[in-house]
């Protein structure tokens, strides 16, 4: 099993294709959504990114990719200076109601004579709380300097195929542009792993070590099952005393507590985008009754369940919010 696919899929992931943005003098791209991780790859000129966690701008160059976590609201400018009420400020699309998943948005076209910079961006919404321990061990701002990779390697590549997709508008160029969003955003999720801290628990620990990895895959796969800690050390070779300690030291959480984590993360996709019991939901994530379930998920959300799929109903009116399955 892909563990990180699958944490994509319980999170919710939506992705929504900006398109090719023109940046010309006295404009910004202003990104509002605080649901969303974001991700700007320039493929012509420069630019700067403007946002109320950052220092100081942060600028990008052709070939420099940067992937910014979950509520990182941001404008995207030419200039170093924070972009003022005389800029000519446009929304991303995202942002506006009626627009499917991936559809195409505010085109850059490739004879725009006036574009100083070009950038392919995406928005990768993750609607409900708590996130996955996962996203939210990310970094703010991660960015990934063109420089810096092999020509050949991963993310180069698949900038350039997403340019050329982009400006060819070839057959199937629709379907071939949402794949390679996905590629690129796991890409870049890949690079950020492996850049992490290796003193700092998380999931670039878990799938690095063999026994973990595979309690991990277990868990993801069944989570309907009643696992208890020495069926998960039996199935993975350890005593249960070696198998909570070697979690935490990779996870930096205990085996139960992050099993009902990835449960809670399940439920609230299984309450938002299916209309099934509270009995089944129980059931599929393992637990006897939904009332057990109920005491949980309210601990952990901060909301029951039945209040929480009332909000998600009220939610898909909201004009940030993808509105379509990924």
């Amino acid at each position: 099993m892909d563990i990180l696919s699958d944490i994509l899929h319980i999170a919710g992931l939506r992705r929504r294709l900006l398109d090719l943005h023109a940046l010309t003098p006295g404009t910004a791209l202003r990104f509002p959504c605080d649901r969303s991780f974001g991700l700007h790859a320039v493929t012509r000129g420069h630019a700067f990114v403007h946002a109320p966690n950052l220092d100081e701008p942060l600028k990008l160059q052709a070939g420099d990719l940067v992937l910014m976590a979950r509520g990182c609201v941001h404008q995207l400018s030419l200039d170093r200076t924070t972009p003022t009420h005389s800029t000519t400020m446009t929304v991303a699309p995202f942002a506006g109601a009626g627009l499917a998943d991936g559809a195409p948005s505010s085109r850059a076209g490739a004879d725009d004579t006036q574009a100083v910079a070009q950038i392919i961006s995406a928005a990768y919404q993750f609607w409900h709380a708590p996130l996955h321990p996962f996203l939210r061990s990310l970094p703010p701002w991660f960015v990934v300097r063109g420089h810096s990779l092999p020509p050949l390697s991963a993310l180069p590549l698949t900038i350039g195929l997403l340019d050329r997709e982009l400006g060819d508008e070839g057959l199937g160029a629709s379907s071939a542009t949402l794949g390679l969003l996905d590629a690129l955003f796991a890409f870049a999720l890949r690079e950020i792993a492996q850049r992490q801290n290796p003193a700092v628990p998380g999931l670039h620990h878990a799938i690095a070590d063999r026994p973990i990895r595979q309690v991990l895959t277990l868990m993801h796969g069944n989570l309907g099952h009643s696992w208890t800690l020495e069926e998960l050390g039996q199935q993975a070779g350890l005593s249960r005393s070696a198998l909570a300690e070697r979690f935490r030291s990779a996870m930096g959480d205990t085996p139960l507590n992050h099993l009902r984590t990835l449960r809670m993360q399940k439920a609230m996709q299984l309450l938002a985008d299916t209309r099934q019991s509270l009995e089944q939901i129980a059931q599929a994530v393992g637990y006897q009754d939904a009332f057990g379930f109920s005491k949980v998920f309210k601990r952990t959300t901060g909301q029951s369940p039945r209040q929480f799929r009332e909000q998600d109903t009220a939610d898909r009116q909201s004009p940030y919010r993808a509105k379509e399955a990924s």
